[in-house]
């Protein structure tokens, strides 16, 4: 049996032409653009088994994803010194593979993930955007109160069942642990949302995002998003922020490789493939 590496690939990309990652026909995605790459500089096929940690929407960013594939040992010797490069060359200037290593196979881009970190960027200036950030920030029509938003998120922080804030899938659980959410106001006055979790399921950072905006412009109190997770079925009442405000910006892993294995068997136990 021909012998096998596996890659650990960092990508970023801006999400704005793309229908998200997964490969889907006649759609343009940042898979299927990443594997006809690889196809040109490797072979058709050459190239395996690409997984992601995080399967992002149409008009979600990403400068912290994560993904890996398996390659032939003597194709990865004959190419590395300039297989960076090559892509480089090859793939179009909204998608980027920025670093690309050989890892254990017993490393899973998403299953020994240990957390996902997403910002979501917002501004609530009167004339809107800037123009050379529009694609990545989101343009609030209404002033936002910082105080209100942090009371927001501090309610959901820990461990707790996200149904009202999940598009739920068959036999998929929604129970999820939020490590860290927090807002701040940079100095150019834009609000970022920092959200932190050992997975999402889909649709549940802009959930989150669009029910503490509400609070944040005084229509909802600070109580509101946590009362939501006593609820066992997404909330109707709660607006699904816009795409293009969100960027996957971390993914965590063990330090020690040799906790890669572990890690992923305990996560497919726990729950079944998740989106955001």
């Amino acid at each position: 049996m021909q012998e096998r590496i596996r890659l650990r690939l960092d990508v970023a990309y801006d999400g704005t032409d793309f229908s998200g990652w997964a490969a889907q026909p006649d759609r343009r995605t940042v898979a299927g653009v990443l594997v006809g790459a690889l196809d040109l500089v490797l072979g058709a096929g050459t190239a395996t088994g690409l997984t992601v940690a995080g399967r992002t929407d149409a008009g979600v960013h990403a400068s912290g994803q994560v993904c890996h594939l398996d390659l032939p040992a003597e194709v990865w010797q004959a190419h590395a010194d300039r297989l960076l490069r090559r892509l480089a060359r090859l793939l179009p200037p909204d998608v980027r593979v920025r670093a690309m290593a050989p890892v254990p196979t017993t490393f899973d881009a998403r299953f020994s993930a240990t957390f996902r970190r997403y910002e979501y960027r917002v501004t609530d200036a009167p004339w809107g955007a800037e123009p050379l950030r529009r694609h990545e920030i989101l343009a609030w029509p209404r002033a936002l109160d910082l105080d209100r938003l942090a009371a927001a998120a501090a309610g959901l922080v820990g461990e707790h069942d996200f149904a009202a804030y999940c598009r739920r899938k068959e036999n998929a659980t929604t129970l999820r642990e939020v490590t860290r959410l927090d807002w701040r106001r940079d100095a150019d006055g834009i609000l970022v949302a920092t959200v932190q979790a050992d997975a999402f399921c889909q649709a549940m950072v802009r959930s989150l995002v669009g029910a503490m905006l509400a609070v944040g412009e005084g229509r909802r109190p600070p109580t509101w998003p946590a009362g939501l997770l006593t609820r066992r079925e997404r909330s109707s009442e709660v607006s699904v922020a816009p795409a293009h405000g969100l960027t996957l910006v971390a993914v965590g892993y063990p330090e020690d490789p040799a906790e890669y294995l572990r890690r992923a068997e305990a996560t497919r136990r726990l729950r079944v493939p998740v989106e955001t």
